[in-house]
């Protein structure tokens, strides 16, 4: 049962990664203006990083169970439930809990820990 919550932890965390690379391209940089262009391209670039890592996480909760080590497995959930715990709070905080990010994070991290 643990392994199958760690499992939808990852799986949570890929879906709101996906989620967050679609709409920061498709409604935030879509509308703003930001000058010069390459400090655009920058922006847009370390945004994507941030969804690339997150998406690597999910990748890592999902595979946790199947490495055959519970220390890895230990450090994987405490990591990374650190990490999108910390995403969680500064999503609800900087928008006063109105964007549902921060839902789809903290439940992720709720499993990881169900899970660890």
């Amino acid at each position: 049962m643990r392994d199958l919550l760690l499992v939808g932890a990852g799986v949570i965390v890929i879906l709101v990664s996906i989620a967050h690379g679609v709409l920061g391209e498709t409604k935030v940089f879509a509308r703003a203006t930001i000058q010069p262009p390459r400090m655009r391209t920058l922006l847009r670039l370390v945004w994507q990083a941030g969804t690339v890592a997150w998406i690597a996480g999910g990748v890592l909760m999902i595979a946790a169970p199947w490495m055959g080590s519970d220390a890895a497995r230990h450090w994987i959930i405490a990591t990374l439930s650190v990490v999108f715990g910390v995403a969680a709070i500064g999503n609800a905080l900087a928008t006063r809990a109105v964007h549902p990010g921060w839902i789809g994070m903290s439940a992720a991290v709720a499993l990881a820990i169900a899970g660890y």
